[in-house]
């Protein structure tokens, strides 16, 4: 049984910093891909970042974090990492981690076959 448990969430002025955590648990071996959505209330589901975990570890960041959001998975503690500094008020919503097994990191939720149950970020202006 696959388990992903967000973590990191809270509430920060803008400018300031979060390191949301994902720790996975069960049949994590066989993952090909993790990454990090957002959802804010009456808006869709936004791909925030990936990064290919199988082999190469590539990353992709949404144009909207780009420069300001890093995605990392510590191997040692099978953790999923998403460092977000310069925070702004856009970037208010609730934080999910996501996996999939099959071979690509695509930007679509909907591709995704697990799901944590998200951590909320506040940016004050």
């Amino acid at each position: 049984q696959v388990q992903l448990v967000e973590s990191g969430g809270g509430s920060v002025q803008a400018g300031g910093s979060l390191r949301l955590s994902c720790a996975a648990s069960g049949n994590t071996a066989s993952f090909y891909c993790m990454a990090w959505f957002r959802q804010a209330p009456g808006k869709e589901r936004e791909g925030v970042a990936s990064i290919e975990v199988w082999r190469y570890r590539s990353t992709r960041y949404a144009d909207s974090v780009k420069g300001r959001f890093t995605i990392s998975q510590d191997t040692a503690t099978n953790t999923l990492v998403l460092q977000m500094n310069n925070l702004k008020p856009e970037d208010t919503a609730m934080y999910f981690c996501a996996a999939k097994y099959s071979g690509s990191c695509p930007t679509l939720g909907v591709e995704y076959n697990f799901w944590g149950q998200g951590t909320q970020v506040t940016v004050s202006s």
